[in-house]
Parts: C-alpha cells; sequence; structure tokens
C-alpha cells in the first residue's frame, strides 16, 4: 500500500542488493513460433540459480559497436534436472536481442545477471486484466501459462498487424484480443488506453497487470485510478521507453 506520509530526508535511501552474475552457455535454440524463438541456457553453477516463477534475467546482448546492452527477458521456465533454463525472445525488427537469438547455438556463451523481479497472481482476484505490447509477450505468455484452469482473464497485446499474433496456451478461460498498430509506429500512443476507457469491467475484485511502453503504461493506469481501481489492484511496469537502450521503469504514479 502507498502511504501518503513524506519519506524522511534523513533516512539513507534503501538500495537494491546488486544482481549475482552468470556465464550462461547456449545448449539449444529453436522456433517455438514463426515469430518466437527460444534459447536454452546452462551454466557451470546452475544449480545456485534460486529461480521463482515469473522472474526475469538480464542479458547482456552484443551490439553492433562491441559494447554489451542490458536487455530483461522474463524466464520462460527451468529445467532443473536438466540444469538449463529458457528465454523467449519474440523476432520483431532487426534489434540486438532478436538478432542474437536467431544466430544463437550450441556452446555459445553470453553474460546475464538476475533473477530479478517476478509476478504473483493476486489469489483474492476475481478476474485479471492484462496488457502489454509485443515486446510483452513471452511475459504474458508466462503470466497466462501460469493461470490456474478456469481463471477469467481479459488480455489486449498490441502488435503490427496479423503477422504478429501467435498461439499463446493457457488453461485460464482468457479472453486474448490482438490489437493492430495497422501501420503506425510503436510507442506513445492512445491505441491500449482507448482499450481501457472502453472495456466493460466484470463484476467483482479485478487485478490488472499492464507493461509495455513506459508513457502508455501510465495511461493506462491513470485510467484504471479513473475507474475506480485501487492502487494496489494494479501492477504496472514500464518494458521501454523510445531512444532507450535497456532497462525497465518502475510505473506507480
Amino acid at each position: 500500500m502507498i502511504q501518503d506520509s513524506k519519506p524522511d530526508i534523513h533516512e539513507r535511501p534503501r538500495q537494491r542488493p546488486p544482481l549475482r552474475s552468470w556465464a550462461f552457455r547456449v545448449v539449444d535454440g529453436f522456433d517455438v513460433e514463426p515469430n518466437m524463438r527460444r534459447v536454452v541456457l546452462t551454466a557451470e553453477d546452475i544449480g545456485e540459480f534460486a529461480y521463482k516463477p515469473g522472474q526475469a534475467i538480464v542479458l547482456m546482448i552484443p551490439l553492433a559497436d562491441g559494447e554489451a546492452g542490458r536487455r530483461d527477458y522474463t524466464i520462460r521456465g527451468m529445467d532443473r534436472l536438466a540444469g538449463t533454463i529458457s528465454v523467449d525472445f519474440v523476432l520483431h525488427g532487426d534489434t540486438p536481442a532478436p538478432a542474437w537469438a536467431r544466430q544463437a547455438k550450441p556452446g555459445d556463451t553470453i553474460e546475464a545477471r538476475g533473477p530479478r523481479g517476478g509476478t504473483v497472481l493476486r489469489p483474492d482476484a476475481d478476474w485479471h486484466l492484462l496488457t502489454g505490447d509485443e515486446t510483452c509477450i513471452p511475459a504474458l505468455a508466462h503470466i497466462l501459462g501460469m493461470m490456474p484452469a478456469g481463471a477469467k482473464a481479459f488480455v489486449f497485446i498490441e502488435v503490427e498487424d496479423r503477422n504478429g499474433e501467435l498461439d499463446l496456451k493457457t488453461e485460464a478461460d482468457a479472453v486474448i484480443r490482438w490489437v493492430h498498430r495497422n501501420g503506425a509506429p510503436a510507442g506513445p500512443s492512445e491505441l491500449m488506453n482507448g482499450m481501457l476507457q472502453d472495456l466493460a469491467l466484470p463484476p467483482g475484485n479485478g487485478h490488472a497487470y499492464i507493461i509495455g511502453e513506459t508513457s502508455n503504461v501510465r495511461r493506462q493506469r491513470h485510467t484504471l485510478l479513473a475507474r475506480g481501481f485501487a492502487r494496489d489492484q494494479i501492477s504496472s511496469e514500464g518494458y521501454w521507453r523510445p531512444g532507450r537502450i535497456g532497462g525497465h521503469d518502475h510505473v506507480d504514479d
């Protein structure tokens, strides 16, 4: 719960503990959908990898200038018996992370840090609302895959056109709507926010998981608050911003 009281200016700001660094090796890479590639990774000390469902890992993706760029990716799953983790990459555009995933072959290595974060489904929610764009598809697929049979969910995913749609597996009672930009550029817009403004909210206690481009996430958060959602009924995270390389934004205002 967010408190209205002002912080003590003399209180030392809390610092997050540094993320552990890992030297991962590619075990396998294959397409799970025409537009999604799964890369399977392992490490010598993988037994110490403290994974919880919904967490992400920060991959140090090679860039064209020889440097490495931070990219947060949801861990699709961990096979402790095999000693591997899997990461899904949506193959949208000629950007560094999809390019690396396309070319990754057994024996290749990559530095990573984490795990971090995590999405926890609210057990007291009567229904769930999920929104995001194509950068969020691996995370949304993971959330849908974690949902118990019969859980009610409403899902809106923004993509360029029908070619960006994927077959998302879930046992939930999920209504999935693909929202097409139809030539408009990805980034700040009213497209997804308009969907939430027009959505007939079902009865009962709902919980929203809003992810995607930061300004769009903030717009949607404000719309849900205006429609009667309490702050603790909304989990929101900015996955990207135009012009920024890597990193996430915590959207709680």
